[in-house]
Parts: structure tokens; sequence; C-alpha cells
């Protein structure tokens, strides 16, 4: 095979692969991990299953995927964090719900012992947990002016975002998760505009 042919057959591989994690993410959203089913995704993107299979071999590979493309869209060095960068990611989140809800979908199925994502979700969250508190000493040093630690702070903050995330989830009408958030905030000691 030609160099260029190679090439050509990279990219489109790689595109192919782009367009079975979008199709992932939507059956995921709709239906829950476990509810999405390999056939359903490949029917989405035309393609077999076994189609599907020379991609991603397993529904645990294509999981993972979804999950390392969710935290690319969302990816800022920590360096780059502040408290009222949060505020805007509350903000973009509010402006798509689908990856919300898969994201929300797969967190709160991962709970169980067996859930391939499991694993992920606690790194995810010691890691998430260290770079707020990061966040929180630069902004207020050892103790925020409600007397709490970065430390004690940071998972609350994070609890509060994840919350909010689902209690719009289920009535975005009646919850203004940005406001909400910005709320939250002022509670911090954060002067909020």
């Amino acid at each position: 095979m030609p160099y260029g042919d190679g090439m050509n057959a990279r990219v489109r591989s790689g595109e192919r692969r782009s367009e079975i994690v979008g199709a992932a993410l939507e059956v995921i959203a709709e239906r829950g991990y476990r509810g999405a089913s390999l056939a359903a995704v490949a029917e989405r993107v035309g393609l077999t299953q076994q189609g599907l299979l020379h991609h991603f071999p397993t529904k645990d590979a294509l999981l993972v995927a979804v999950l390392q493309e969710r935290d690319r869209w969302d990816a800022v060095p920590d360096t780059h964090w502040r408290v009222d960068l949060l505020a805007s990611l509350v903000e973009y989140n509010a402006m798509r719900p689908a990856i919300v809800q898969t994201f929300s979908a797969l967190l709160g199925e991962s709970v169980t012992e067996d859930h391939p994502a499991r694993a992920y979700f606690t790194e995810r969250y010691a890691r998430v947990r260290e770079s707020m508190a990061t966040v929180l000493r630069t902004e207020y040093g050892d103790l925020l002016p409600n007397g709490l630690t970065p430390e004690r702070t940071a998972p609350l903050l994070v609890a509060v975002m994840d919350g909010l995330q689902f209690q719009w989830l289920l009535d975005p009408e009646s919850v203004d998760m940005p406001g909400a958030f910005r709320d939250f905030l002022r509670l911090l000691g954060e002067p909020v505009g």
C-alpha cells in the first residue's frame, strides 16, 4: 500500500472512531451504559456490530473512549482554573445537555462494584478534588472567608456542581444551574457579577 493510501486509511479510521464515539455518547445519554448496546451504536453510524468491533473490540473499550473524549472537551490545565472560570464551565455545560446527561448517567451507574467506569470516576474525582483545592488555595489562601480550608471546601464545590447538573437535567425549567452555582460562589465569599 503506498504511503498516501495508508495515511488516508488512518485518517478515515480516526474519523470513523470519532463518529462512533459521538454515536455512543448519544446512545448512552438515551439509555444509560447498561442499556446501551454495541448493536445500537453500530446501527446509528451505519456499521454492522462486527464493523464497530474492528474499531472498539469491547463495550468497555468504547466506554473508555467516550469518557476520554468528554475529558478532552473540558480540558483546561490546572494552572489556568480560577473560581470565576468554574462559573463559566457551569454555563458552558448548560449549553450541552446531551454531554451532561451522558456523564451523569455514567456517573450514577458507576457506583456499582462491577461497573467498568468505577475506577475511572474514582480516580477522576480524586484529581478534581485536588485541583479544586488548589484553585481555592490560590484564590483564598489557607482559609476561605467561611473559615473552611480549601481541602474541606473542594468536595463541597464538586458536589454542588454535579448535584446541580442532576437537578437541572430533571427539571431545566425550574433549575437555573449557572445562577445557582453563582449563588454558591457567593456563599464561599466570591464576589460574582
